[in-house]
């Protein structure tokens, strides 16, 4: 089974129907038959909902909120069980040009051994360590 790792981007693409909403459905519908595995940092989760709350309002990503729970997405943690999540995107901070929600998107990937689902250029800045599936 693959693992794929969603970034806001994705999840924002999808719930805006922009143009990779279809390929972020598709990813979706294969999370739900059981083929593929959908992770999601609780990090970029609040990423998600803040940008809806920014440019729509607070009941719209309230309503996002209760959509991506009832996904087939894993929402992962950063606790003290996931440090290495955490030292893994200070990590990308501190050395890449990502912002601090696109490192923990980014540690994920990598520290799952995953494929980063995201359209976000900001990313070219890790695509020597992770594998990324370019959402257009």
């Amino acid at each position: 089974m693959t693992v794929k790792v969603l970034d806001s981007w994705a999840l924002i693409a999808f719930f805006e129907d922009e143009p990779a909403a279809e390929q972020v459905e598709d990813l979706l519908v294969n999370a739900e038959d059981g083929t593929q595995k959908l992770l999601l940092c609780v990090v970029n989760w609040g990423e998600v909902y803040y940008n809806m709350m920014r440019k729509v309002s607070q009941e719209v990503a309230e309503q996002k909120a209760k959509e991506m729970a009832g996904l087939t997405i894993e929402i992962v943690g950063v606790d003290n069980e996931n440090l290495d999540l955490a030292r893994q995107a200070a990590i990308y901070r501190a050395t890449r040009k990502l912002s601090y929600a696109d490192a923990f998107a980014a540690a994920l990937a990598k520290i799952r051994n995953a494929e980063l689902v995201t359209g976000d250029y900001e990313f070219k800045q890790v695509e020597d360590e992770i594998k990324i599936d370019w959402l257009k």
